[in-house]
Order: structure tokens, then sequence, then C-alpha cells
């Protein structure tokens, strides 16, 4: 639910084309900082 929301607000910095598109590039970061996401 949160990635969601980073998502969202994220969308138009991101070049993603859709909102899962946008979430995978926050998911992948995350991940590359050493968070762990569920």
């Amino acid at each position: 639910a949160q990635v969601r929301e980073i998502a969202e607000s994220k969308m138009q910095d991101l070049n993603a084309n859709d909102i899962e598109g946008a979430m995978q590039i926050i998911l992948g970061s995350a991940r590359s900082m050493g968070i762990e996401v569920k």
C-alpha cells in the first residue's frame, strides 16, 4: 500500500508508463537501499 502511494506521488518523475511499472521502479530502488519490502 505504501509503495503504491509513493509511486503515485513520484509518477511524473519516473520513466514509467503505468502505476505498476512505477511500483516496480520504487521496489527496485528500495531493495538497492537495503529496505526489505513485503
